[in-house]
Protein backbone atom coordinates (compact mmCIF):
# COMPACT_ATOMS: atom_id res chain seq x y z
CA UNK A 1 0.00 0.00 0.00
CA UNK A 2 1.30 3.33 -0.65
CA UNK A 3 2.82 5.55 1.91
CA UNK A 4 0.75 8.85 0.41
CA UNK A 5 -2.86 9.04 -0.44
CA UNK A 6 -3.80 11.87 -3.44
CA UNK A 7 -6.61 13.61 -1.92
CA UNK A 8 -6.84 16.52 -3.77
CA UNK A 9 -5.71 18.24 -7.82
CA UNK A 10 -6.74 14.48 -9.48
CA UNK A 11 -7.25 16.76 -12.05
CA UNK A 12 -3.85 17.32 -13.13
CA UNK A 13 -2.30 15.74 -16.32
CA UNK A 14 -0.72 12.10 -15.08
CA UNK A 15 2.75 11.22 -16.22
CA UNK A 16 4.05 7.91 -16.56
CA UNK A 17 7.44 6.80 -15.15
CA UNK A 18 8.86 3.97 -14.58
CA UNK A 19 10.54 3.26 -10.87
CA UNK A 20 12.77 0.39 -9.82
CA UNK A 21 11.79 -0.78 -13.49
CA UNK A 22 8.14 -0.81 -12.93
CA UNK A 23 5.61 1.16 -14.18
CA UNK A 24 4.39 3.97 -12.10
CA UNK A 25 2.30 7.34 -12.70
CA UNK A 26 2.53 10.62 -11.14
CA UNK A 27 0.40 14.15 -11.74
CA UNK A 28 2.02 16.65 -13.39
CA UNK A 29 3.67 19.31 -10.94
CA UNK A 30 4.47 16.56 -8.30
CA UNK A 31 7.82 16.10 -6.87
CA UNK A 32 9.76 13.10 -7.41
CA UNK A 33 9.13 12.20 -3.55
CA UNK A 34 5.11 12.61 -4.01
CA UNK A 35 4.98 10.16 -7.03
CA UNK A 36 6.98 7.89 -4.99
CA UNK A 37 5.42 7.73 -2.76
CA UNK A 38 1.73 7.77 -4.19
CA UNK A 39 3.32 4.82 -5.83
CA UNK A 40 5.48 2.84 -2.86
CA UNK A 41 5.39 2.20 0.44
CA UNK A 42 8.89 4.22 0.97
CA UNK A 43 11.55 5.95 -0.83
CA UNK A 44 14.76 4.17 -0.12
CA UNK A 45 16.81 2.40 2.40
CA UNK A 46 18.86 4.09 5.38
CA UNK A 47 22.54 4.45 4.23
CA UNK A 48 23.24 3.17 7.86
CA UNK A 49 20.57 0.03 7.86
CA UNK A 50 18.88 -0.36 5.05
CA UNK A 51 15.67 0.48 6.66
CA UNK A 52 12.52 2.08 4.75
CA UNK A 53 12.98 5.85 4.69
CA UNK A 54 10.21 8.51 3.48
CA UNK A 55 12.58 11.47 3.32
CA UNK A 56 13.32 14.04 6.53
CA UNK A 57 12.99 17.61 5.72
CA UNK A 58 11.40 17.60 2.72
CA UNK A 59 12.61 20.65 1.38
CA UNK A 60 16.37 20.02 0.21
CA UNK A 61 18.44 20.66 3.53
CA UNK A 62 18.91 17.25 4.84
CA UNK A 63 20.21 14.89 2.32
CA UNK A 64 17.52 12.00 2.65
CA UNK A 65 15.80 11.47 0.06
CA UNK A 66 17.97 11.10 -2.49
CA UNK A 67 17.45 9.04 -5.69
CA UNK A 68 19.24 8.13 -8.97
CA UNK A 69 17.95 8.90 -12.32
CA UNK A 70 18.48 6.43 -15.39
CA UNK A 71 21.49 9.03 -16.60
CA UNK A 72 22.84 7.96 -13.08
CA UNK A 73 22.42 11.28 -11.43
CA UNK A 74 21.56 11.20 -8.27
CA UNK A 75 18.99 13.89 -7.00
CA UNK A 76 16.98 15.20 -4.06
CA UNK A 77 13.15 13.75 -4.60
CA UNK A 78 11.56 16.51 -2.10
CA UNK A 79 12.78 18.95 -4.72
CA UNK A 80 13.10 17.42 -8.07
CA UNK A 81 10.10 17.83 -10.64
CA UNK A 82 8.94 14.72 -12.30
CA UNK A 83 9.26 14.64 -15.92
CA UNK A 84 7.04 12.08 -18.04
CA UNK A 85 9.58 9.07 -18.94
CA UNK A 86 11.73 9.58 -16.13
CA UNK A 87 13.25 6.67 -15.18
CA UNK A 88 14.16 6.25 -11.10
CA UNK A 89 15.92 4.02 -8.78
CA UNK A 90 15.56 4.07 -5.41
CA UNK A 91 18.74 3.85 -3.16
CA UNK A 92 18.24 0.29 -1.13
CA UNK A 93 20.51 1.47 1.82
CA UNK A 94 23.39 -0.70 3.03
CA UNK A 95 22.67 -4.03 4.82
CA UNK A 96 24.25 -4.15 8.38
Amino acid sequence: MPLFKRVAEHDREPLPFLLDGQPAQGMNGDTLLTAILTNATHLRGSDFSAEPRAGFCLMGACQDCWVRLQDGRRVRACSTFLEPGHCVTREPGRQP
